[in-house]
């Protein structure tokens, strides 16, 4: 069962690494500045989510639905660019070994404030 699918690709100098190479997560691993506004503008749009973590592939940004479906929004880069963002929506499984995941569409609501904010963000 697929757990990851992919939300928005987009170029966009506007989420461009501020820290030096050698404060990144891994050479060339980038997100930080995408994850920290993806957690603002689902805030701003009174959706809460956890403060972005990092992993070795990027950032991501944790959330549960009211009905208690867990998701997460991955943040990175592709390519080692600095300018070219991927977005994808995580599923959790509620039970062992990832089982009984929720619907993709109980993040409906998250999904939509997401590309909402983006489709209003200038390039």
């Amino acid at each position: 069962m697929t757990t990851l699918i992919d939300i928005a690709e987009f170029r966009s100098v506007r989420f461009a690494p501020v820290l030096p190479e050698e404060s990144q997560v891994n050479p060339q691993v980038y997100g930080a500045e995408l994850a920290y506004w993806v957690a603002q503008e689902l805030a701003k749009r009174g959706l809460a989510s956890s403060y972005p973590e990092s992993e070795d592939w990027g950032w991501y940004v944790e959330w549960s639905t009211p009905q208690g479906a867990e998701f997460a929004f991955h943040c990175g880069n592709a390519e080692g660019r600095k300018d070219h963002w991927c977005i994808a929506l995580r599923r959790f499984g509620r039970k062992w070994f990832g089982r009984d995941q929720p619907p993709f569409t109980d993040a409906a609501e998250w999904v939509d404030a997401l590309k909402a904010s983006l489709e209003a963000e200038p390039s």
